[in-house]
C-alpha cells in the first residue's frame, strides 16, 4: 500500500515537474541582495516573471499573489509599491487591438535594466583592479557593446564572464572571434561561442594561431 502511495506521489511531483520552468537570469540570484532587494521583493518578482512567462497573466492581483507567497497582504502591497517605486517595474496601460478594452500589464524591463546596470558597474571595477584592457584602453565588454551597437544584456555580461573566468579564454582570443563573427556576417553570442569551442578543440590558444587557422579555413573554401 505504501508503495503504491509512494508511486502516485512520485507521479505527482513528476507531472508538476513537467509543467516546465520559467526563465530567470542567473545574475538576479547573485545580485538582487547588493540592490538592496529583500526576500519578500525578490520573491515577488519572480510570482510576477512566473505568472507572466509562464500563465501568459500579465496582471495579476494582489491575492493572487498573496497567494503564493509567505507574506501577509500588506507586506505584498509594501514590497510591489517599492518595486513600482524604484522601477524595477512598472505598468504599462493598453488597448486590445480587437476589442479595443483597455487593460494594464506589468513591464519587467526595469529589472533587466538594472540587473544589467550592476553587473556592468561591477564588471569595470573587476576590470580596474585587474587592469585587462586593450590597447585602445577600452574593456572588453565596451567592445562587444560597440560591435553589437546596444548595451549588452546581463545573459551576454555573463557568456563573456563565463569565456574569461571558466573556460579561460584569453581576452585577445575572445576578440579575435568577434572580429571573425563580424567578417563573416553572424554577429551574434552563439556564433561566437562556436568559433572559440572549435579553436579550443583545435588546441588554438594564440591569436597568431587563429589568424593561420582562419587563413587554412578560408583557402579550403
Amino acid at each position: 500500500m505504501k508503495k503504491q502511495e509512494a508511486k502516485r506521489l512520485e507521479q505527482g511531483l513528476l507531472a508538476g515537474l513537467l509543467e516546465g520552468t520559467v526563465t530567470v537570469p542567473h545574475l538576479f540570484f547573485k545580485l538582487y541582495p547588493a540592490l538592496n532587494l529583500n526576500e519578500t521583493e525578490a520573491m515577488l518578482l519572480l510570482h510576477l516573471i512566473t505568472f507572466v512567462e509562464k500563465e501568459k497573466k500579465e496582471f495579476p492581483t494582489i491575492e493572487e499573489i498573496q497567494q503564493r507567497m509567505a507574506a501577509t497582504p500588506e507586506q505584498v502591497i509594501k514590497a510591489l509599491q517599492k518595486l513600482l517605486k524604484e522601477e524595477w517595474i512598472t505598468i504599462d496601460e493598453e488597448v486590445d487591438p480587437v476589442s479595443r478594452i483597455q487593460y494594464e500589464r506589468y513591464n519587467l524591463n526595469g529589472m533587466m535594466k538594472k540587473l544589467a546596470a550592476a553587473w556592468s558597474e561591477q564588471l569595470v571595477a573587476e576590470q580596474s583592479k585587474t587592469g585587462p584592457v586593450n590597447s585602445a584602453g577600452k574593456d572588453i565588454f565596451s567592445i562587444f557593446e560597440n560591435e553589437f551597437a546596444r548595451p549588452l544584456t546581463p545573459m551576454e555580461l555573463e557568456t563573456i564572464s563565463g569565456w574569461l573566468d571558466q573556460d579561460q579564454y584569453k581576452e585577445e582570443l575572445i576578440l579575435m572571434a568577434l572580429k571573425e563573427a563580424v567578417f563573416a556576417g553572424k554577429v551574434h553570442f552563439r556564433y561566437i561561442d562556436r568559433i572559440l569551442l572549435e579553436w579550443s578543440r583545435n588546441r588554438i590558444f594564440t591569436v597568431e594561431q587563429a589568424k593561420e587557422h582562419a587563413q587554412r579555413f578560408r583557402g579550403s573554401r
